[in-house]
């Protein structure tokens, strides 16, 4: 039996993911979480063979929990299931430890084939997300030059969020925020939260509707 995370912020989109996944016959989802903080706390108590997770949540993103659960095990196993599917976003949730990403746009049948793939320690891609990683679209680069932490506060601030509210979702001080904060600006050459936002709008790591 598969042993399954859920993280998702939507409670019914939660319940749907588990019908599908538990009709295989061979998988139960053994815990469900809406965020970062919580996701951890029940990957502590429950050890899941798997932590299926999306990317956009309130507060900390799914890369966050790709990162906080490596760092806690080396050996934790993730995927990534999120609409939040450019080759940037794929590149890096690859990059700090997932072993899969499939894009929400995929049929069913995508998320279980991937979770075996997974549970075997092979590497799965949904078929859109892995034809345009093969076709060799790459937004930019603009955002290589900043650690997983320097982007999570980026992805923040850009999305409206306090330099206080950025130091309690990361549980970091104010201060390591704000020079943080300062850096980023410096590596990406930008000047102002507006020219935050609108980086990210363009590279799609924010709804249109946070700009």
């Amino acid at each position: 039996m598969i042993r399954l995370l859920l993280v998702d912020d939507h409670p019914v989109v939660r319940t749907g993911y588990r019908h599908l996944l538990e009709q295989d016959g061979d998988m139960a989802v053994v815990a469900q979480a809406a965020g970062v903080d919580e996701a951890c706390a029940l990957f502590a108590i429950h050890e899941p063979d798997i932590t299926v997770t999306d990317l956009a949540m309130p507060g900390c993103s799914g890369l966050e929990l790709i990162r906080r659960l490596r760092e806690r095990d080396a050996r934790a196993r993730t995927l990534v299931f999120s609409m939040h599917d450019t080759n940037m976003l794929v590149h890096r949730a690859l990059e700090l430890g997932a072993l899969g990403f499939v894009s929400k746009s995929s049929a069913p049948e995508c998320l279980i084939d991937a979770i075996h793939s997974v549970r075997d320690g092979r590497r799965y891609l949904s078929p859109a997300v892995a034809q345009r990683l093969l076709a060799g679209t790459v937004e930019s680069l603009a955002f290589d030059s900043l650690t997983q932490r320097e982007f999570e506060i980026f992805r923040l601030l850009s999305r409206g969020e306090s330099v206080a509210d950025c130091a309690q979702a990361l549980h970091l001080s104010q201060k390591t925020v704000s020079n943080i904060q300062t850096l980023i600006r410096e590596k990406l050459g930008i000047q102002t939260t507006a020219a935050m936002a609108h980086l990210a709008l363009r590279h799609g790591l924010i709804p249109a509707d946070n700009a």
